[in-house]
This record gives C-alpha cells, structure tokens and sequence, in this order.
C-alpha cells in the first residue's frame, strides 16, 4: 500500500525550481534544444549553453540527458532547462563522493600563487594549499618569492592526489597530495624504527634546522642535533641535494626525528671523564649572564657558576664579583653528562682557603694554651716537692 501511494504521489508530482530532470531529446536547432520530459510535458534549453561546445558536443535527437529546471513555465508549456547546471551538480556530487572514497586521481596544476596550486577537474577549479604538498614537492624556503617560483615549476607536471573537501555552496574544493600519498608513506615508515641508521637527501635548510628526504618520508634533524658543537648557520655543513646518513631519535606524525651528531662519538662525553666531583679546577670566565658566569675548564667544556655559587652572601650583579677573560679557581660541584653540563663554585674554593689559612692561628692558641697548662702543673708540682721536703 505505501509503494502503491508512493508511486500515485509520483505521478501527480510537478515540476520545481532547481529540480533536476531526465530527458529524451527531440531536435536539436539553432535556437534550442527541445526534451521530452514524459509526464512533464516539454522542455527547452536555449541562450548561451547551446552555443558552448563543451556542452552541446556529440548530443543528437535521441539522447538521453539529464536537465536542472531554471523555469517550470517558459515557452508554450515548456519548462525552462540548463544542461551546463545539471552537469555542474553531478559533478559536486561525484567531487563530495570522492571525499569519502579517498579516490585518487591524477591532475596537473594549471596555475600557482604564493599559497599553493591551482588545479582543475572535469571543469571545476580547485586549490592545492602548500600545506597540502608531499614531502618530495613542499618547498622549503622562507622567502614569499621563492616559495612561488618552486611552485611554478610544478605547473603542468602530473601529481596523484585526493580530493581532502568539497562545498558546492561555497564553491570551495581543495586537494592534497599529502594525503594521496599518506598510505605510501606509512608503508615506509613501517619498515624502520627509532635507532636505525638511514640515508636521505637534504631538500632545505632553514634557521631551526635540516629537512631530509627518506623514500618519500620527510625528516628532521633540529639544529641541536647537527653536531655536538655549537651550529650558528646550518648551510656551512650541508647544502641542498647532499646525500647524508642520520639516525633515527624519533617517529611521530608520519615523520622522522633525526640526528646527524649521534653517529659520532661525543667529544664533551669523552673529555667530561677527567674530572671529579669535588675537583678544583681551573677556569676562564667566558660569559657573565643576570644569574651567574660561564667559565671555560676545557678547550670544548664550558662550565656554569650559578650566581649563589660566586660568593658568600646575597649577590646583585655577577659582575661585582667576576671579569671576564680573568682566570679563576673553581670547585666542581656537579657533573650531567647527558645534559652536557657542569656546575662550579667559586664559593667553595675561596671558604676552604679561608679555613685553611685560619687554621694554623688555631693550632698556635692551643699550642700557647697547653703550655700554659704544661707551666702551671709544672709549678704546683715544685710547690708540693717543697712543703713535702719541710
């Protein structure tokens, strides 16, 4: 009963505004297309659409084709038709199927600005944001015109990607290639784990460190982990193109956390051995900073004075107490060697020359003290000799 009422509700159904249709063509002229709608009546594309090509091509009396109404009275009866907007709706129907497919396809960039590429399917343009390039395309520069010159060169060479959103509303598309590629990458991923040793090509270089290219999968050694001394400028130990060996720190995010100094042993480690806790050592101050002074023990070792460390007392200004390029004694405090860190005191040394040199003052007073003792038994003892003798 629900179909049979369904289908009476059909049959008395009319036409709407922005409905799309199905129809038969039945002449094609000059001035128009005319349809047969069934039990619409008739229907008519005319004006610009039928002048398009793209629309109109290979179409003949016969065809079956799909219409949105623009108008549900026109012309004698005739319902007003748009072939250009029912493809254009199919098409962002597909393009939201895609969304949730994930299904890939292949297009080249017909154009690109400083945010990315700009792209085209089945007539409807789209974007392609910078954020959304793969490892291999991204281009690694900070400079604006740099940045859109890479991506120019990108124009009209074939990339896979998906299709990431799709808005017919707000006419919005965007692609990515990042994502197109994320099962790749993972694939890659998959076969190594934090400690092993890779080989990648560097792909840029900027101020916090080196961006590195495995199979496909990006990498990055943080300037800390360049060296073991201290980088300034990572463009005086790689260039882009280098191949380089790095090892494996870290893996999050479908990314590599990389290390070129761990491959090398490390020199502080190794020249740290020779001290002790509670060594007094030698040290140039190199640094003086609000909360103490840096003193250099070793040609590769500099050490931190804390400023409670420097003298006895509260202490305004390190520099009231030390000068830099002046060499001083320090006491070693602490030893972190996986921190790459020494703490001194300038404090112990000066208290325990302090105690030393009071403590001979000391030892002369007791001295002084038990001979006077030594005098006065020495005295009683004559004084008892005398009266025993009388």
């Amino acid at each position: 009963m629900e179909d049979l009422l369904a289908s009476e509700e059909e049959s008395f159904r009319t036409l709407s505004e922005g409905d799309t249709v199905e129809g038969t063509i039945v002449s094609i002229t000059k001035n128009g297309i005319w349809l047969d709608l069934g039990k619409f009546g008739g229907g008519l594309v005319v004006g610009p659409e039928i002048r398009d090509r793209s629309v109109i091509a290979d179409l003949k009396a016969g065809d079956s084709i799909t219409a949105s109404v623009l108008e549900t009275e026109y012309e004698d009866g005739n319902a007003l038709l748009s072939l250009k907007k029912a493809s254009r709706e199919k098409i962002w129907t597909r393009l939201a199927k895609m969304v949730e497919t994930k299904e890939l396809v292949s297009l080249r960039p017909i154009d690109a600005n400083k945010g990315g590429l700009l792209m085209e399917i089945e007539g409807v343009r789209g974007f392609l944001p910078v954020s959304q390039l793969s490892t291999e395309n991204y281009p690694r520069v900070s400079d604006k015109d740099e940045i859109q010159i890479r991506l120019s060169g990108l124009i009209g060479r074939p990339m896979d990607v998906i299709v990431l959103d799709a808005d017919e509303k707000e006419s919005k598309l965007i692609f990515s290639e990042k994502e197109a590629k994320k099962n790749e990458m993972s694939e890659v991923i998959n076969k190594f784990a934090i400690g092993d040793k890779i080989k990648g090509t560097v792909t840029g270089i900027v101020d916090f460190g080196i961006f590195i290219n495995v199979n496909g999968v990006e990498g990055l050694v943080h300037i800390s982990e360049i060296a073991w001394d201290r980088v300034e400028d990572p463009t005086k130990i790689v260039k882009i193109g280098d191949e380089v060996e790095a090892l494996i720190i870290g893996i999050e995010n479908d990314r590599f956390s990389l290390s070129l100094k761990r491959l090398t042993e490390d020199p502080w480690a190794e020249t740290a051995k020779q001290f002790k806790v509670g060594e007094i050592v030698d040290g140039e101050i190199t640094r003086i900073t609000p909360f103490g002074a840096f003193a250099r023990i070793h040609d590769n070792i500099e050490a931190l004075v804390h400023i409670s460390e420097l003298a006895e007392g509260h202490i305004k200004d390190p520099n009231d107490v030390v000068e830099t390029a002046k060499k001083y004694k320090f006491m070693i405090l602490s030893i972190d060697k996986d921190n790459h860190k020494i703490a001194l005191s300038l404090k112990a040394v000066n208290e325990k020359e302090k105690n030393k040199t009071s403590k001979p003052e000391i030892d002369n007073k007791k001295a002084e003290s038990k001979v006077k003792t030594e005098a006065k038994k020495t005295k009683e003892i004559k004084k008892k000799a005398i009266k025993e003798e009388k």
